[in-house]
């Protein structure tokens, strides 16, 4: 790949140094995707410039206009601190005219919403659980079609953000008392969904109308009280090595269940309009139904997190990976 000018923009908190000599594990794991990008793409050969924003567009416009990126790596996953406006950055990024990696506007806002993407999803006849909608400042009565157990999450927030065992209910009493959490804590509306048992199955799509889907990845939830992917276990080091939680390729699967979980994650994928890379996110019940929970648009690429281990099982180098990540950004701006 010829040498290109890349823009990387990020949270001006997720800033990596040059080296990691001198931090720990724990410091590492919080900027370690942006120094995995970073210091990947210039061991490549390119020529990168990181730019950290979160409350002003004017120095993304300033750079693109004097520097002149060939692409923009788009790493950011909240504006103003709200992660409902990152589709507004790549909104802006279209009107500048400047390639970018990653997904569009409109897929960023399907995929966000919880609820409208299950509902899209359900039309089209894939299973998600059933669920239900709290809005904030309103009371919380669980619909009698909706049975227990039910987890609790944020509306609309990504990475697990608010997921504890507690997002776990069993009574209504426990509804309420979790929804009330996630209004007052979170600051967004709450999804209670149906509590689907089984193995918790991750599948990358890479690609824009050709897509590439990577072998499928499991979480191992090791010695957890309930098998629930809660912010501690996907994001914490110490508390995923005390738990004996793991990820790796998922065992044991029939290769006809292996195709049909495939050929989902593509139709969900193209769905939800989505474009450049993505996490889908199943539960794998015993009978061997594979039930959408969430598709994740620009999920966490860090070398060691399971996009870029799945790619890498399949024959994709992390530096590959990144690489066709540029070059689907540039193509996409080409095709429009």
């Amino acid at each position: 790949m010829r040498r290109l000018r890349v823009l990387v923009l990020l949270h001006p908190d997720l800033m990596p140094p040059d080296s990691l000599k001198g931090f720990s594990e724990k410091e590492i794991h919080v900027w370690k995707t942006e120094y995995d990008v970073i210091s990947t793409l210039r061991a490549a050969g390119h020529d990168v410039k990181p730019l950290a924003v979160q409350h002003e567009l004017k120095p993304i416009r300033d750079t693109i206009d004097e520097w002149k990126p060939h692409v923009v790596f788009n790493l950011l996953e909240q504006f103003h601190g709200e992660t409902a406006y990152d589709q507004n950055v790549a909104s802006f990024l279209e009107l500048m005219r400047v390639p970018y990696t990653g997904c569009n506007p409109r897929g960023l806002m399907l995929a966000r919403g919880k609820d409208l993407s299950k509902k899209l999803l359900s039309y089209h006849r894939i299973p998600v659980p059933a669920f239900a909608v709290f809005p904030m400042r309103r009371k919380v009565q669980r619909p009698s079609r909706l049975a227990l157990p039910l987890i609790v999450k944020s509306l609309s927030e990504d990475a697990s953000v608010g997921i504890a065992q507690a997002s776990l209910v069993d009574s209504d009493e426990k509804l309420a008392e979790r929804v009330a959490f996630i209004h007052e804590r979170i600051g967004t509306h709450a999804i209670a969904e149906q509590f689907i048992e089984g193995r918790e199955l991750y599948v990358g799509v890479l690609g824009n109308e050709r897509l590439r889907v990577l072998p499928i990845w499991e979480l191992d939830f090791g010695d957890m009280r309930q098998n629930i992917a809660t912010e501690r276990a996907k994001h914490d080091p110490d508390y995923q090595e005390r738990r004996g939680i793991l990820q790796g390729p998922a065992e044991g699967l029939a290769p006809e269940l292996v195709a049909r979980i495939q050929r989902l994650a593509k139709r969900i994928f193209r769905t939800l309009s989505l474009e450049g890379y993505a996490r889908i996110d199943f539960r794998l019940t015993a009978e061997g139904v594979p039930y959408f929970l969430e598709a994740n648009p620009n999920p966490e690429i860090a070398q060691r997190e399971e996009f870029a281990e799945a790619a890498a099982h399949d024959g994709l180098k992390y530096r590959h990976l990144l690489n066709r990540i540029l070059t689907l950004g540039i193509s996409r701006a080409r095709a429009t």
